[in-house]
C-alpha cells in the first residue's frame, strides 16, 4: 500500500482514538501528506502511543526517523520541538532494513479548558465536563508548581493529553498549563442530540452549535453516535460550551494493504472476548498465533492498558501478532543517583537497581533541559524521580524516570515486607521510624499491625544503609 492510502485510513483511526482519548483530530483543513519513501525495500506504519524520548521521537519505544517528518499540532504545522514527553501521537511513515522513517506526527489533546473541579484525595480533576484521572503515568510539565496534581486551581485553562477507560474517563499522559489564550477544545462521542435547540452532549458537557460553523457533515445535523470535534472560546449562561467550529470525524477507510505494520496503545475500552474486543476505539482480534508480554489471554479484559501490535484484516479489524500488557507502575523512589551502568541499561538509587528499557519516559527538567535525554546523561549525583514496576526482589523497572532539581528529602513507595515495629522494608531497603516520624492518617501502632503487604509511601533519608523516615503514609495503588 502506497503512503497516501495508509495515511487515509490512519486519519480515519486517529479519529476514533481520540474520540477515545476525548481529544481533538488535530487534521482540521491540514493535509500535510506523505513523505518520500526511502526506498522499494520500505513498507507502510503506523503507530499510535505515548512519545517516550527523542532523537528523534520514540513511540510505545519504536523509534522513528523525523528528519523528513512534517510535525502537526493542534493542526498547525510546527517544529519538532514543540512536542513533550508523554503526549499521545500517531505517526504515519515507512519502515524497512534501514529503520522506521517518519512522514507525519499527529498531536492534538485530549481536552483543553479551564479546570472545573479538583479532587485531591481522588487524585480526579474535572475539564469542559470531562472526567480527567492522574495515575502512575501521569506527567506534570515543569510550569506546574512542584509538577503535580496539588499545583493546579480551579480556573487553571490546561491542556490534557491520554487514553480513556471504558467510562470515558481520560486517563492523563501529560498535563500542561495552556496560556496562549486559543480556543477549548473537546472531541467525543454526541449524544442528546437536539437539532431544533442545536445542541448535543458529549460526556457531562453541553455544547451549543447555534453559532458554529459545521464542517464534513455533508448538509447533515449531528446526531447521537458521531464522533465530533468542538471548539468554542465562550460559554452560556447554563455553563454549556458555545461552539465556533464543529467538524465531523470520518469512519474507518478499508484501503490498507494486509502487510502494513499497525502499532496501538490504550485501554481496552469495549470486551466481549480475548478474540473480540476493542482497544481505544479500534476492534481487535487475536488468534492462535499472537505472542503475550506481561500478561496472556486470560488477561484481556475492560479497563486494562495493553499495546497492540499487528495488521488490519478485510474488515478493518486489527489482527494481533502481539499483545504486550502495561503496567503504569506503582513503585515510586526520589533521591540521588548512586551509580550508573549505562552498559546494562540500569541506575542505582537508594541502593535499589532501576532498570531501564525502550519504553521507559525519559525527560529531563533539570538545569540542563536535554531534550535527547537517556541514560547516557545520568551521573552520579543526579537527583531522579523514578515510577514503575518491581520485577525482582529490589530490582525497579523503570516505566518513567524524570531528572529534576534536588528535594531536602528522598521518597521511596512500594509495598510494605518485613513489617516489625518500628521498622518495616520496601524493595529491600530497611526503613526505620522512631519517635519523630508522622505517621500520616493514621497511627503507629494501628500502622504497624496492618502495614504488611499494603502499599505504603515514606518520606525521609538515607542513615547509612538505612533509611529513617520522617513521615510514613498508606498509599492507593494509583
Amino acid at each position: 500500500m502506497n503512503p497516501k492510502a495508509l495515511q487515509h485510513i490512519f486519519v480515519a483511526v486517529l479519529a476514533l482514538l481520540i474520540a477515545a482519548c476525548g481529544g481533538g483530530s488535530g487534521g482540521g483543513d491540514t493535509d500535510p501528506g506523505p513523505g518520500p519513501i526511502g526506498g522499494i525495500d520500505r513498507g507502510g506504519i503506523a503507530a499510535q502511543g505515548t512519545i517516550t524520548g527523542f532523537g528523534s521521537i520514540i513511540v510505545n519505544g519504536t523509534t522513528f526517523d523525523t528528519s523528513q517528518a512534517q510535525i502537526v499540532y493542534d493542526g498547525e504545522v510546527v517544529a519538532e520541538s514543540r512536542l513533550r514527553v508523554g503526549q499521545i501521537v500517531t505517526v504515519i511513515g515507512t519502515t524497512g532494513e534501514s529503520g522506521n522513517s517518519a512522514d507525519t506526527v499527529t498531536f492534538d489533546d485530549s481536552v483543553e479548558g479551564p479546570i472545573d473541579s479538583i479532587d485531591l484525595a481522588a487524585e480526579q480533576i474535572v475539564v469542559l465536563g470531562q472526567t480527567v484521572i492522574i495515575d502512575g503515568a501521569t506527567i506534570f510539565d515543569d510550569d506546574i508548581p512542584g509538577s503535580a496534581l496539588d499545583g493546579l486551581n480551579v480556573g487553571d485553562v490546561i491542556e490534557v493529553s491520554g487514553f480513556t477507560d471504558a467510562n470515558g474517563n481520560i486517563i492523563a499522559s501529560r498535563i500542561e498549563i495552556d496560556d496562549d489564550g486559543g480556543e477549548f477544545e473537546i472531541t467525543g462521542t454526541v449524544s442528546a442530540a437536539d437539532n431544533v435547540a442545536m445542541t448535543f452532549t458529549i460526556n457531562a458537557l453541553t455544547i451549543d452549535y447555534s453559532g458554529a460553523t459545521l464542517e464534513d457533515f455533508n448538509a447533515a445535523m449531528p446526531a447521537d453516535g458521531d464522533i465530533v470535534e468542538a471548539k468554542g472560546t465562550q460559554f452560556g449562561a447554563n455553563g454549556e460550551l458555545l461552539a465556533t467550529t464543529v467538524e465531523r470525524k470520518g469512519d474507518f477507510d478499508d484501503d490498507f494493504d494486509e502487510d502494513d505494520e499497525i502499532e496501538i496503545e490504550g485501554f481496552i475500552t469495549r470486551f466481549v472476548s480475548a478474540t473480540d474486543f476493542d482497544v481505544a476505539g479500534i476492534p481487535v482480534t487475536t488468534d492462535a498465533n499472537t505472542q503475550y508480554e506481561g500478561g496472556t489471554s486470560a488477561d484481556l479484559t475492560l479497563d486494562v492498558r495493553v499495546e497492540v501490535e499487528g495488521n488490519f484484516d478485510a474488515n478493518g479489524v486489527l489482527v494481533a501478532r502481539e499483545v504486550d500488557f502495561e503496567d503504569e507502575g506503582s513503585v515510586r523512589i526520589d533521591a540521588l543517583v548512586d551509580e550508573v551502568d549505562a552498559a546494562a541499561g540500569t541506575v542505582t538509587v537508594l541502593g535499589i537497581a532501576v532498570q531501564i528499557d525502550s519504553q521507559t519516559s525519559m525527560e529531563d527538567n533539570s538545569d540542563a533541559d536535554l531534550r535527547v535525554f537517556t541514560i547516557n546523561d545520568i551521573n552520579s549525583g543526579d537527583w531522579l524521580e523514578v515510577r514503575g514496576s518491581e520485577i525482582a526482589p529490589g530490582t525497579l523497572l523503570a516505566t518513567q524516570v524524570e531528572r529534576d532539581d534536588a528535594d531536602d528529602e528522598s521518597r521511596i513507595r512500594g509495598i510494605a515486607t518485613d513489617v516489625a515495629d518500628p521498622s518495616f522494608r520496601i524493595l529491600g531497603l530497611d526503613i526505620d521510624t522512631d519517635a519523630n516520624t508522622e505517621f500520616d492518617g493514621t497511627d503507629s501502632a494501628t500502622f504497624f499491625a496492618t502495614a504488611a503487604g499494603q502499599l505504603v509511601q515514606a518520606d525521609g533519608n538515607l542513615n547509612g544503609d538505612r533509611f529513617l523516615a520522617t513521615q510514613v503514609e498508606f498509599e492507593d495503588d494509583d
